[in-house]
Parts: structure tokens; sequence; C-alpha cells
């Protein structure tokens, strides 16, 4: 996972400064920011922080490894060529999908319609809408003055908000109700600052309407069968 990730990369910032390109806009990760033990619930998690490489090592989470891995290899790279570089972090990104076939962040809110887990976790995720990735990419190509990395997020949730929220959307679906793990005290949001994107002038779509819109989406792509007890005019998405 992390070789070809580290290879394609240097060799996407070579290209660039070979074709004379004007900026790269590299698509990074919340996981290259966020997986630090040693961060205090206090703390703000934003474009400063980077994850722990020995500790994602340890932990064998390969994915969050590579993400830190990669990024820096591209920053090196873009540094010693003399590219202009800037990065985009995403979290866990949900909306519409453009494809018919699944990816593993919407199989994460699928999960909770099928009826396929009975529980949800004693953990919180963070959120954001596809169209407002995409809009970032667009506003850190399109402005002069942008630099460096911009943290892109909505919210965090605990899973039991998010079964809450797609329970009052589309109670006819078996959304679990339980915790998998309730002998714990439930795990807090950490906290987070997307200010630098806001500053830009991106207006983050509401976590509610994007996991709405993510279960319609998954409806219209034949993934869920339709069992509509009320109308999108009778639903009112409130922030």
């Amino acid at each position: 996972m992390v070789e070809p990730t580290v290879i394609g990369t240097r060799n996407v910032i070579v290209a660039a400064d070979e074709a004379k390109v004007h900026r790269v806009v590299f698509t990074s990760s919340i996981g290259a920011v966020y997986m630090n033990p040693n961060r205090s619930p206090d703390d703000i998690v934003d474009e400063s922080c980077w994850s722990d490489q020995e500790f994602c090592k340890n932990t064998k989470n390969w994915y969050c490894y590579g993400k830190p891995v990669a990024e820096q290899a591209a920053w090196d790279k873009a540094k010693a060529r003399g590219v202009d570089m800037v990065a985009v972090n995403p979290v866990l990104v949900l909306g519409p999908l453009l494809q018919p076939t699944l990816n593993a962040s919407i199989i994460h809110i699928l999960k909770y319609l099928t009826g396929s887990t009975k529980t949800y976790a004693n953990s919180v995720q963070a959120y954001v809408h596809v169209r407002d990735v995409a809009l970032a990419h667009i506003l850190l190509f399109e402005t002069p003055s942008a630099s460096g990395r911009y943290l892109c997020a909505e919210s965090v949730l605990h899973h039991g908000e998010v079964v809450e929220i797609l329970a009052k959307y589309f109670p006819e679906y078996p959304i679990p109700t339980k915790c998998k793990d309730e002998t714990k005290p439930r795990a807090k949001p950490y906290k987070f600052s997307n200010q630098k994107l806001k500053d830009l002038g991106l207006e983050f779509t509401p976590v509610k309407q994007c996991l709405y819109e993510t279960v319609k989406s998954l409806q219209e792509k034949g993934h869920l069968p339709v069992q509509a007890t009320q109308t999108d005019d009778q639903i009112r998405i409130q922030p």
C-alpha cells in the first residue's frame, strides 16, 4: 500500500515540473493529520498536525501510515523541483455518488441501513460533503495566495449521532439503536479547525444534509430499496 503511493506521488510531482504545471493541488487525507495518541483531547486538530508514523506502524494502520509518508514525499519533491504545491486533507467524504459502484466511505453509511450491522461503534468520525472537497480543490488552484495544507472537514460526530440522524430521515430502514461497547464512556468528538478554507470563502454543507444526500444517492443507484415514508417536500434539513 505504501510503496506505490509514495512512488506514484513522486512521479506526479516530477511530471508536473517537466510539464511546467502552474500549480499542483495534492489530495492528501485526514489520515495524514490526526493519528497521534499523545494529542490532548483539548488540542485542536489543524493543518499543523501530522500523524505519528511510528504509532501507525505499531498498530498496523497502513492507510494512516501511508498518507503522511506520501504527503511528506510530495512536499519534499515539490520543494526540490520548485513546484508550487498546496494540499487538501479531507476527512471521510460522503454525498452523491458519481459512479455506480460503492466505495469504502459510502459503505461506512450503507451498513447502518441494510441491517448488516446490529450495533454502532463507540467512536467518532469526521465528515465532509464531496462537493465541498471538489470546491476546495478549485479554490486552492485558483487562489494565488493559497499555500500549505488545508483541512477539509465539516463536523465530527459520534456514530450514535450518525444513526440518530439516519433514523430521523429514513425510519423505514433497520438502523441500529445499540452501541457495540456500552461499558466504556461515550467517545468525545475531537476539536478541529477548518478556518483556512473558510477564509477562502468555502461554506461547508451541514453534515445532516450530507448524510441525507448520501442515502438518496444510494437509493437512486439501486443500493437501497426505496420505501419512502416521507417526501422530500415534507423533509426540512436543519443545520
